[in-house]
């Protein structure tokens, strides 16, 4: 009996034994491939119904990251470089991901019937509040990426109870002047809509170059059927309405702004930075990024937004993997602070570790 007994729980230990291959490893596999797809969910909202993934379970006393992707892309193609890069898992682990796709804009969504009416920017922006309620977040982190970065900023706007941070990338928060209008009704009569999109997407040096990135998003969005929804959110962002910025209207929450040096967006995040409030507003300004720098410079891009989030209080602990691995890495910055006159220097951080970056209280602007 006695041996018996011995036998049973010699069995049982053996699946806690380090290198045994059992169920548990099994299940953890699963378990992180599941984690690794996300969880799939629609959600009904006034305007029509989104599809949303949600990563992780996160900390209810944390934000979760929110992400909205831009014109052409929906989230795995817009967010997946990012999100899924080694150092990004560290931030990842800590926080609830939630990515929405704009309505009709997920990947084999069914395309809509002639006629029908696609939603406004302000209207798309009313959606972001019915996924709060639905998956029960009292705040968000919010990152989005030209149209969804416009439609993140209105939502903090009208909800700044609920945003404890904005990550803007590509972000143009004015509405089309006539020259502007005039400019894209010619191109919508002698470029296809896939080319007005990539125009959007990339430089002029990443389309005369045709980059390998380029290549497969042309092919992508030529190539989708949910692309006459596609167009419907092309247009409704073209007929955006000025968010009407200025430093007495501005965010009630610390915002970066990233775009990429040379970038189609470039002149309007500098345009953007010049009106908000330069005691919680970052800029970034990221050399060799082209137009999309959440797929071209995923790296320093989670640098940056580490920084960021260590400057609203979380993550304190959380160290640069990246730049502790290097020797010297040197970022160029000016900053104002309340007005001051703005000065110049140089942060450096070495292998031994190093000095944090001006917390989100300056402005930054970084070439990097």
């Amino acid at each position: 009996m006695t041996t018996e007994m011995q036998e049973i729980a010699i069995t049982e230990d053996k699946p806690l034994l380090p290198g045994q291959p059992d169920g548990i490893k099994d299940a953890e596999i699963a378990a992180r491939i599941l984690l690794d797809q996300g969880q799939e969910h629609t959600v009904e909202t006034a305007h029509g119904v989104l599809h949303v993934t949600v990563h992780g379970t996160g900390n209810a006393r944390r934000p979760a990251i929110l992400t909205f992707h831009d014109v052409g892309l929906e989230s795995k193609s817009c967010f997946s470089t990012l999100f899924k890069f080694e150092e990004m898992q560290e931030i990842v682990k800590n926080f609830t991901v939630v990515h929405i796709d704009a309505l009709g804009q997920e990947d084999g969504a069914a395309a809509y019937p002639a006629g029908y009416q696609y939603p406004s920017m302000d209207q798309l922006a009313e959606t972001v509040p019915t996924v709060l309620q639905y998956f029960n977040f009292r705040t968000i982190i919010g990152v989005g990426v030209g149209a969804g970065a416009y439609i993140l900023a209105k939502f903090a706007m009208c909800n700044p109870e609920a945003v404890e941070g904005l990550v803007l990338i590509n972000i143009d928060a004015e509405a089309r002047g006539w020259m502007d209008w005039a400019a894209h009704k010619l191109t919508t009569l002698t470029s296809s809509i896939t080319e007005q999109i990539l125009t959007h997407l990339f430089s002029q040096e990443e389309m005369s170059a045709g980059t390998e990135l380029l290549q497969s998003h042309r092919e992508r969005i030529s190539k989708a059927s949910h692309l006459p929804n596609m167009e419907l959110f092309w247009k409704s962002y073209n007929n955006r309405r000025d968010l009407n910025i200025d430093r007495s209207n501005t965010f009630k929450c610390p915002v970066m702004l990233v775009v990429g040096d040379q970038a189609p967006h470039e002149d309007a995040a500098v345009e953007c930075n010049s009106k908000l409030d330069p005691t919680t507003t970052s800029f970034l300004k990221m050399a060799d990024a082209g137009g999309m720098p959440q797929l071209t410079q995923p790296s320093k891009l989670t640098e940056a937004f580490k920084y960021f989030i260590q400057g609203m209080g979380y993550m304190a602990s959380s160290c640069m993997t990246r730049l502790s691995r290097s020797r010297t890495t040197s970022l160029s910055s000016s900053y104002s602070m309340e007005g001051s006159r703005s000065r110049s220097r140089t942060l450096s951080q070495s292998s031994q570790g190093g000095q944090m970056p001006p917390s989100p209280s300056h402005t930054m602007e970084v070439s990097c």
